[in-house]
């Protein structure tokens, strides 16, 4: 099966790191394209890959994804072996339930802390709206801990696409300075030293001293 990924910066692209960190929970090979934001040819370079014109872009032998959610359900179909989502069934509903939230809301945060792998400094002060999204995002990790049913240090114990689509927020929290609770912290750390997000951490830094 060949595979390849088009992303944006590293640095930038929280949307590009889901999309990898699904692909490296397969397992599988596969090959890596970045075309960078916000640059005068960047909306022409990915217009010749998909219509969407944004990132990531998953190609396939079935055509090119858009779209992180939909590449991360692709994938969950074309590799059932790598257990991508949680084998209990509510449990699983409640990850695919976290993650189309994620998907689909907390603007305000996503708005006011850009993703940026190399920040370290506090939002002052921080609008009521972005605090709202914070506190949700609290009680959805709680959430997803209280009906896994697998040991370990991720949502659901090890790691699954939820922990692919909430490793941006942990990048957020930790490079926004957020106080955290005992638990929420040991799972910021756990996304940290995730191999797979710790390589993409380096090649995003990487990318400030070209």
């Amino acid at each position: 099966m060949s595979l390849h990924l088009i992303i944006g910066d590293k640095l930038y692209s929280s949307w590009s790191l889901r999309g990898a960190l699904a692909l490296d929970l397969t397992g599988a090979p596969y090959t890596e394209e970045l075309i960078k934001l916000n640059q005068p040819d960047t909306r022409e370079r990915l217009l010749k890959h998909s219509p969407t014109g944004k990132v990531p872009l998953l190609k396939t032998e079935h055509g090119t994804i858009a779209d992180s959610l939909a590449i991360a359900e692709y994938l969950a179909e074309r590799f059932p072996d790598a257990n991508l989502w949680p084998k209990d069934v509510c449990a699983r509903a409640q990850a695919r339930s976290a993650c189309a939230q994620m998907h689909a809301g907390f603007f305000a945060m996503r708005g006011n802390m850009p993703f940026d792998l190399s920040r370290d400094a506090p939002l002052s002060p921080v609008p009521a709206d972005v605090q709202a999204d914070i506190e949700r995002m609290y009680a959805l990790w709680a959430e997803c801990r209280a009906v896994a049913t697998e040991s370990g240090p991720y949502l659901f114990g090890r790691a699954t696409l939820a922990d692919a689509f909430f490793a941006p927020i942990a990048v957020r929290l930790r490079t926004y300075q957020v106080k955290l609770s005992a638990a929420d912290e040991a799972y910021v750390q756990t996304i940290y030293q995730w191999p797979a997000f710790k390589a993409w951490q380096k090649a995003g830094l990487e990318e400030i001293k070209r």
